[in-house]
């Protein structure tokens, strides 16, 4: 039986890492767009990439593409409709179904912050292989897996 010392230590394993990894992430990619004079974060910028593939996507399947929950993307997209980025519009067959349109302005802020995007994926990726690029993909996967079947 492990010590109770043992069971709590978490730094051996993948939760504490991919945490600060993640908010780590957010903020440089935050930093990295403000400083190009790019006032968007790294969701907002999720969203646009989503929307330029899939433009006028109902609100609830954006949730699931985002992988946010209906709230906090509603939040979002107030946010984002406040910055002139995407427009909501009714839908013409049920009124309580919500289609979210990237607008001209956030179509021009995404293309502005592209090559950003591409030197901050080059900084974080730098020195790292792609064999090792490919396994840290592949333990994603399967963390991301493995949380789906417990939860299911």
């Amino acid at each position: 039986m492990k010590k109770k010392e043992d069971i709590l230590n978490l730094e051996h394993t993948l939760l504490p890492w991919m945490g600060r990894t993640m908010k780590v992430l957010d903020y440089f990619i935050g930093d990295f767009l403000n400083l190009k004079g790019i006032e968007l974060t790294k969701v907002q910028w999720i969203l646009l990439k989503k929307l330029n593939e899939q433009n006028g996507q109902p609100q609830q399947n954006l949730a699931f593409l985002t992988n946010r929950d209906k709230a906090s993307l509603a939040r979002l997209i107030t946010t984002m409709e406040k910055k002139k980025l995407v427009e909501r519009i009714p839908s013409k067959i049920d009124g309580r179904i919500n289609h979210i349109f990237i607008t001209k302005h956030g179509c021009e802020i995404l293309q502005k912050s592209a090559p950003v995007i591409e030197k901050v994926v080059g900084c974080i990726q730098e020195g790292i292989s792609p064999e090792e690029i490919e396994t840290v993909i592949k333990v994603m996967q399967k963390v991301n897996n493995n949380i789906n079947r417990a939860s299911n």
